[in-house]
């Protein structure tokens, strides 16, 4: 199957093609028919997959021939990022149908946005709380919209959007196609897609577990040394570009800064910096000019950085899914990619399972030289136990199969 198989117009495979996509992924080939012939969709799938284009391109396609200047299609997304990669999809896919996406999120001026939204933007690609204020204030309008999109809807459960969620629906009472993709389906997800969507169609591809293009490993260290241990495997390792994740925003700011110090390329995205410099930071990222960032987990979805070669845990993620959302930013579209974990004994049980998720044993690794016996700096806290050495660093992390 190629792209040609779903008989795109023109205008929509120019998009296509000036993006080098040639064969779809499999959430692109199970929903993009559906989504064609007007059904309600549920699209279970982990972050890389390409669901963005799954469905973005089926409405480039409805709407290339409606009447224009008027918000034909809304997607919902959790995060700013996630908005600003998803409008850059449909622009650059839609490049060619005259069709204008548009971003809307909160940290900006709302002014700006109100001129976009007045020029005639046909899709919209929205942050739950900044969407409700333009329906507050009637600066834009949902009476003829055709496509609702709810994207990385757990996520968007997560981070605690779901009454803005509801409001937002409330606003729309005229018939229109729902589609909802989500990597997880917990049971308020559930509950809210037996509610919106209306006979709809599930499209799974494997939600709970990782691309198999990715390699895991984990490295044991006492916290005090998880620094310098960072700073040992950016040395010793060939790396094309690695995303660096942290637990805390405060955390993800002092390891930056010590990179910084020590000599690294490095930026920062952490929720608390202005959107300038986060779509700085991102960019800088992006294009290549700064080849490590240090993020929490907002960078954990929406970043869609394709040469991204490691993901390194600085911190263990809270849960098995935050993982699966960490480590899809790297070995995506078919290509190879290395998760390191730094863990302690604290972490005992998030191993466990990890480990149970991935249905194998986790190979530990420590790097040969580096010093697990340095003491803690004076009143800073430090585990009692050592890590088993069970290799150097010249081992490569096993690669997960199922």
């Amino acid at each position: 199957m190629n792209f040609e198989t779903f008989n795109f117009h023109p205008s929509v495979m120019a998009g296509v093609r000036a993006l080098g996509y040639s064969i779809p992924t499999p959430i692109q080939s199970q929903v993009i028919p559906l989504i064609m012939q007007g059904r309600d969709v549920i699209g279970l799938a982990q972050t890389g997959t390409g669901k963005t284009a799954a469905f973005v391109l089926p409405i480039l396609e409805r709407l290339r021939s409606c009447p224009r200047g008027r918000v034909r299609a809304l997607i919902i997304s959790p995060t700013r990022e996630l908005a600003e990669q998803t409008c850059e999809v449909i622009n650059n896919l839609g490049s060619r149908t005259g069709l204008q996406g548009i971003a809307v999120y909160g940290g900006v001026s709302m002014e700006r946005q109100t001129r976009g939204l007045r020029s005639g933007a046909e899709i919209v690609a929205a942050c739950p709380g900044r969407l409700l204020d333009h329906l507050w204030k009637g600066t834009i309008s949902l009476t003829e919209l055709e496509v609702l999109v709810i994207d990385e809807a757990d996520r968007m459960f997560d981070m605690g959007f779901l009454p803005d969620v509801r409001s937002i629906l409330r606003c729309i009472l005229h018939k229109h196609q729902t589609l909802l993709f989500s990597a997880t389906m917990p049971a308020d997800i559930q509950r809210l897609a037996c509610e919106i969507l209306h006979n709809p169609v599930t499209a799974q591809i494997d939600p709970q577990l990782p691309a198999k293009t990715v390699s895991h490993a984990l490295y044991p260290v006492q916290q005090h040394l998880k620094t310098n241990l960072l700073k040992q495997i950016l040395n010793r390792t060939r790396m094309e570009s690695v995303l660096v994740f942290t637990r805390t925003k405060h955390r993800a700011e002092r390891v930056a800064q010590q990179l910084l110090r020590a000599g690294y390329q490095v930026t920062c995205l952490q929720g608390d910096l202005p959107q300038n410099r986060r779509q700085a930071a991102l960019e800088a990222f992006r294009n290549g000019s700064i080849k490590i960032l240090v993020a929490t987990d907002i960078a954990a979805r929406g970043i869609d950085v394709l040469s991204i070669s490691h993901v390194i845990n600085y911190d263990m993620p809270a849960s098995t899914d935050d993982y699966i959302h960490r480590i899809g930013r790297t070995g995506r579209v078919n290509k190879n990619g290395d998760a390191l974990t730094f863990v302690t004994s604290a972490d005992a049980d998030k191993i466990v399972a990890l480990e149970r998720l991935l249905h194998a044993p986790l190979e530990r690794l420590t790097l040969q030289g580096f010093d697990y016996a340095r003491l803690a700096p004076e009143g800073e806290p430090r585990l009692s136990r050592q890590p088993r050495r069970y290799g150097t660093e010249s081992r490569r992390p096993v690669k997960h199969s199922r």
